[in-house]
């Protein structure tokens, strides 16, 4: 059974940043592919981005591409989600996820526990 637990959420102006991580522990880390949704009040829950077992592949939503950097640590079983010029629409809870694919929530095997993160205008 794998864990996540993820960190790094909180309050911020548009325009700033911040960095989620998500520690792994119980699995092979490094045989899972890793993902972060989120989740705003009364919407669906979004894939965000998603990187490979091995970070070679890497996926984000077209909402973030170009403000938003998707990294692994197989070292320390971490990954992470770096957020730079955030917007008000950015805010949500966010997910840290991990399965064989994360392509869709339909098929992710592991979720954390959801970080807020909340960008006020």
């Amino acid at each position: 059974q794998v864990q996540l637990v993820e960190s790094g959420g909180g309050l911020v102006q548009a325009g700033g940043s911040l960095r989620l991580s998500c520690a792994a522990s119980g699995g092979v880390f490094s045989t899972y592919a890793m993902g972060w949704f989120r989740q705003a009040p009364g919407k669906e829950r979004e894939l965000v981005a998603d990187i490979s077992w091995r970070g070679g592949t890497i996926y984000y939503a077209d909402s973030v591409k170009g403000r938003f950097t998707i990294s692994r640590d197989n070292a320390k079983n971490t990954v992470y989600l770096q957020m730079n010029s955030l917007k008000p629409e950015d805010t949500a809870v966010y997910y840290c996820a991990a399965g064989t694919s994360v392509a869709n929530s339909r098929v992710v095997d592991y979720w954390g526990q959801g970080t807020q993160v909340t960008v006020s205008s």
